[in-house]
């Protein structure tokens, strides 16, 4: 399904950009000294502001969504497009206002004033002056935009470059304060913007108020998983269920490296595997304090079992070499049998490349498991977003009002008849019917771009892979196995504002690199803990004092 696949490919593009957004509290740096005011959201605070979630009935998924703990859901899950696009927004949203947006656009920027523009602005009543910006460059254009005074009425922010745009500062200076509009029942106006899960707006919301609109919202966010080739594995009588613990895995990678035939067992695992051990995205409280991943005994197990696995040489001499962007292409050829990766690449292109290569690919991915094969399975969750838009805050009331209208629109449940024409086009002009999948026609391909109007506003994810009900199947049963293992991490969500010193610190690049060369085995763990006291007395101990005494004394865990 083309406009679909297109945007998978682009948000695992984006996890990539991001450095996999889950595996950070979303933070903006506001410059200056650490005693300029801190931006945070509170669990107290926040309820008053939080839309009501009001989960839509419209449209009937074949795999309905399967609840965790809280704000932990499955995505649901569509074996089908859609037959019949049902209408869930009556009439036009909009009263012939005009505005201004811009999003970032990787990929070929449409024609102004294109076929598809039109007709969006005919069917939303609003005259839209769309410019998407260079999305390799959105980082510094966003800024110099900024500086000049010279933000559009609608812009979206990726929350990854919260630190670059600033956003802790923009909300209180720039940007429209949605609460009044979206707070508890107030949502009901916009029904469709109230079936978004209530973790992804708290991804917009600084201050205990509510700023951003949130896209491709998910209850099930984390960094990613650890795949596997399902087909080769399966052939040796090697299933998921066998593997438990850590030990298992290194067992694993003995019995199918053969490095003779050009086949090792592993690709990175690292970021997608160290939660095994227990280790949080950042931060845990223990005994009341505030400690530091870098500070537990189970993130230097798992770096040592990392270090174990690579010098033992199960892994692949090319992801030693620091070679990820020929990763896929290992792992289709089979030269990899093992490998980490944003779960975004298992879709249909994904299965469709796979079976190019080798008719029988079908991949898959081992269960959330303890390192230690005892302790109860658990890993933390991302933001429930890394997509995220602003109305600007010179906007007046009855504006505002028209653009959230607008944004219900955008909303639209999949496979809906808004939701059609946000995302192919006008049938017959952007995209015919194919097997049941709308399938862009040239002048569709050419104008209608899954990065501009879904980036201002866009219905909860679903997983739908059309002519692959497998890849479907397998996914969401995936999902519902292991939803239950999500929680929660220390600060999650909570938007936290620091001053640029600080936020460098809280980046630890040095420490980071330092920690990439232990796990492909060119550095050993003591190694990185030498680089770890080197970041505390830099900054390190000064980050965790900021932490605790501007975030956790004020305003909590998040939790």
């Amino acid at each position: 399904m083309g406009t679909e696949l297109n945007r998978r490919k682009f948000m695992t593009a984006a996890a990539s950009i991001a450095g996999v957004a889950a595996m950070a509290p979303l933070l903006s740096a506001c410059g200056g000294s650490s005693s300029q005011n801190t931006v945070a959201n509170t669990e107290s605070g926040l309820k008053a502001a939080l839309p009501g979630y009001v989960p839509s009935t419209v449209i009937r998924p074949d795999f309905p969504s399967v609840a965790g703990g809280p704000d932990a859901m499955t995505d649901p899950g569509f074996l089908t497009y859609p037959a019949r696009q049902i209408a869930t927004v009556a009439g036009v949203p909009g009263k012939g206002g005009s505005y201004t947006a811009v999003t970032p656009l990787w990929g070929t920027v449409p024609p102004a004033g294109n076929s598809f523009y039109q007709a969006m602005n005919k069917a939303l009543g609003v005259n839209f002056s769309m410019k998407p910006a260079d999305g390799n460059n959105y980082a510094t254009i966003i800024p110099t935009m900024t500086a000049a005074s010279k933000l559009p009425d609608w812009i979206q922010l990726p929350t990854w470059w919260n630190p670059n745009f600033n956003v802790g500062e923009l909300t209180g200076t720039r940007f429209a304060d949605l609460t009044p509009h979206l707070s508890g029942n107030n949502i009901k106006k916009y029904p469709n913007l109230a079936a978004i899960p209530t973790g992804a707006w708290r991804a917009g919301a600084w201050g205990n108020k509510i700023y951003g609109i949130p896209s491709f919202s998910t209850g099930f966010a984390i960094a990613g998983t650890t795949f596997f080739r399902r087909d080769i594995l399966g052939a040796k009588g090697i299933t998921a269920d066998q593997v438990r613990s850590a030990d298992d895995l290194m067992n694993l990678g003995k019995e199918l490296t053969d490095a003779k035939r050009g086949v090792w067992a592993f690709d990175d695992l690292w970021t997608y595997l160290f939660p095994f051990w227990g280790v949080p995205t950042k931060w845990k409280i223990d005994n009341g304090k505030l400690v530091h991943k870098y500070e537990m005994p189970e993130f230097l197990a798992a770096l040592d079992w990392h270090y174990r696995l690579a010098t033992a040489g199960y892994l692949h001499p090319d992801a030693i070499a620091g070679d990820n962007a020929n990763g896929t292409t290992r792992f289709y050829a089979g030269k990899v049998l093992i490998a980490g990766g944003g779960t975004g690449a298992w879709n249909l292109a994904d299965y469709q490349s796979g079976i190019a290569a080798n008719q029988n690919y079908r991949r898959g991915s081992f269960k959330v498991f303890a390192a230690d094969g005892r302790s109860t399975p658990r890993v933390f969750m991302g933001s429930s977003t890394s997509i995220m838009s602003y109305l600007n805050g010179n906007l007046k009331s009855s504006q505002i009002d028209e653009l959230l209208r607008v944004a219900n629109y955008l909303a639209a449940p999949y496979g809906s008849a808004e939701y059609t024409l946000v995302n192919f086009g006008v049938e017959g002009v952007h995209y015919t019917m194919v097997d049941g999948v709308p399938t862009a026609t040239d002048e569709g391909k050419k104008d209608v771009q899954a990065q501009t109007f879904p980036f201002l506003a866009a219905p909860p994810s679903v997983i739908s892979n059309p002519g692959g009900d497998v890849v479907t199947k397998d996914y969401t049963a995936w999902q519902a196995a292991n939803v239950k293992t999500l929680y929660k991490p220390v600060f999650w969500s909570m938007n936290v504002s620091m001053p640029q010193s600080l936020a460098t610190a809280d980046a630890a690049q040095a420490v980071e690199d330092t920690i990439k060369d232990c796990y492909h085995g060119k550095k050993k763990v003591a190694d990185v803990q030498a680089a770890i006291s080197a970041w505390k007395s830099s900054g390190g101990d000064r980050l965790a004092k900021w932490m605790t005494d501007n975030v956790l004394q004020k305003y909590g865990t998040g939790q």
